[in-house]
């Protein structure tokens, strides 16, 4: 390779042989250093320590929360007693250890500190010097100890006295605390001072006391911690306990005992009613698969038939009458549009949100009901559906409403006798459509919007049971409610209520105008012969087709 082209020429990885090919020998150098690299980043690779259980972190926080505790108190404790000390001895020094000036000055006159026959009696092995304004001292009893800029400038008369820690020079390493003085009629001072030794074995031995009743209190911590952490985690274990069967057993009918108020019960709660929502949700979920697969049964079994005898008279090759094979031909058809109605409304049921994106705003409900009119008269069998409608404009997915008011109507249509009228009114946000059939069943118009739900009256009739529950999810999904009532002097009345305005809402998302172009299930709709809509019924002048699909209850 070109080193010019980026490669480097001393590269083995790079480079090639007199035939263009890579040299085996450095490829084979590349590859054992690689290895040897990986290897070594895998033995140098630390190993991931284990996570601690919850209950350890309690236990081990409560036990750091108690020796902070200690240690802050026992510090406390130990700096306050030290305190209390050292002032006791400087009280002592300067209530007990004053020297007579007359003594200090007969000494310094005499040429010596210190009595040249016998030492001062000294008990407490205290020390005494003389200190001058130059820092010069010579001691009277005891040792020698350090001299300090505040003993200078008492010698000097600027300070009443000194007091503070020195060390002593004979090399012993005793702290002693001193106390200096003034001489009056000289220009020396005089400094007193105690070792330390006693006050610092009581502090040593205190020290020792604190951390012996502190280690004691934090391993009593760390105990009292993992106790309550077992009695106030109990609650989670049973919970966890719960959670790992259901993610076993898949067995959703478990529940946790909730007692009291406090965030466990609370919790608790939560998770009963979560699984009973999801026993619910499955209930639910199992009853929609087999009602579908109930109503699936139907028309396959239809289909399977006529397929069957049409099959059967080809191989026996006799022929049928053009009559009954046009019969069976019109039986299948009527049956695959079914199917596919089915389906179609199975999936629509499916979705939690039309497609396009979610609802717009400014769909105008009155011109809505009004295509969805013309539609249903189209395949209504003589039947009229009159409509009477004011401005009115709601948010929602066109597509859905649209097929929401068809439904309302084609069950309007359904349970109309011959020949009768359907009266659709649409004033103040209400859709009122009303028919003149047999009515509902007090005891039946609970169940009406159920998917799949047929009156035992209406059983014989085509139809797959959804069209009602599409029409109540719909109306959910736009903020408003759908019912059916008994109408007076008999039929039923299907009242839709939205949320809306006479007015639309100025901004983007207007709804569809005069001029806006029908859905493809209108147009569809709209031109004879064509085929409709699944689960749509066949008007005047339209092929051969399946009854519509509109509802549930005894109306649909």
């Amino acid at each position: 390779m070109d080193p010019a082209a980026g490669a480097d020429p001393e590269d083995p990885e790079e480079r090639v042989g007199p035939e263009g090919a890579a040299d085996p020998e450095a490829a084979a150098g590349a590859a054992e250093r690689l290895g040897v690299r990986s290897r070594i980043r895998g033995l140098i690779r630390r190993p991931r320590l284990p996570v601690p259980t919850l209950r350890s972190r309690l236990a081990l926080l409560a036990a750091v929360t108690v020796a902070l505790a200690v240690a802050a108190c026992a510090t406390a404790c130990w700096f306050i007693v030290r305190a209390q000390l050292v002032g006791s001895l400087d009280q002592s020094l300067r209530s007990n250890s004053r020297v007579d000036p007359s003594f200090v000055v007969g000494q310094l006159s005499s040429g010596q500190c210190s009595p040249a026959d016998e030492r001062a009696p000294n008990p407490f092995d205290a020390t005494v010097q003389v200190v001058d304004r130059n820092g010069k001292s010579c001691v009277i009893v005891g040792s020698r100890v350090e001299v300090t800029p505040g003993d200078e400038r008492v010698a000097e008369h600027r300070r009443d006295e000194a007091v503070h820690t020195a060390r002593s020079k004979d090399g012993s390493g005793t702290d002693y605390r001193v106390l200096t003085t003034p001489v009056e009629g000289t220009d020396v001072a005089v400094s007193v001072a105690r070792p330390l030794t006693e006050t610092d074995r009581s502090l040593r031995n205190l020290a020792l006391i604190l951390a012996l009743v502190g280690g004691t209190g934090v391993l009593a911590a760390a105990g009292a911690g993992v106790v309550l952490a077992r009695a106030g985690l109990r609650p989670v274990d049973r919970l966890t306990g719960a959670v790992e069967h259901i993610a076993r057993t898949e067995d959703l009918g478990v529940s946790i005992p909730a007692e009291g108020d406090d965030e466990i019960a609370r919790l608790s709660r939560s998770f009963n009613s979560m699984t009973e929502a999801l026993a619910s949700s499955r209930e639910l979920q199992q009853q929609l698969i087999a009602d579908a697969g109930h109503e699936l049964r139907t028309p396959l079994t239809s289909l399977r038939t006529n397929i069957e005898l049409l099959v059967r008279a080809e191989e026996s090759g006799r022929t049928l009458p053009a009559e009954d094979r046009r019969a069976l031909l019109e039986s299948v058809r009527a049956q695959m549009s079914e199917l596919g109605a089915l389906v179609g409304d199975l999936q629509e049921l499916s979705r939690e949100m039309p497609p396009g994106g979610g609802p717009v705003a400014g769909i105008a409900l009155h011109e809505i009901t009004e295509r969805a009119a013309e539609r249903v008269r189209l395949r209504s069998g003589g039947i009229a559906v009159v409509v009477r409608t004011e401005p009115w404009y709601v948010c929602g997915e066109p597509a859905a409403l649209e097929r929401a008011v068809v439904n309302l109507l084609d069950n309007a249509v359904k349970f109309s006798p011959d020949g009768g009228t359907v009266e659709t009114e649409l004033s103040g946000g209400t859709l009122r459509v009303r028919d003149h059939g047999p009515g509902v069943a007090e005891d039946e118009l609970p169940y009406v919007f159920d998917r799949f739900w047929r009156s035992p009256s209406a059983r014989s009739l085509p139809g797959s049971g959804l069209g009602l529950s599409i029409a109540a999810r719909t109306a959910r999904q736009a903020g408003g409610e759908v019912a059916l009532e008994a109408a007076r002097g008999g039929g039923t009345v299907a009242v839709l209520d939205l949320p809306g305005s006479p007015e639309p809402e100025p901004g983007p998302g207007p709804g569809p105008g005069p001029e806006a172009e029908p859905p493809p299930g209108a147009r569809l709709q709209s031109e004879p012969g064509s085929e409709a809509e699944p689960g749509a019924r066949p008007g005047p002048g339209a092929g051969p087709g399946p009854p519509p699909d509109r509802g549930a209850g005894p109306e649909a």
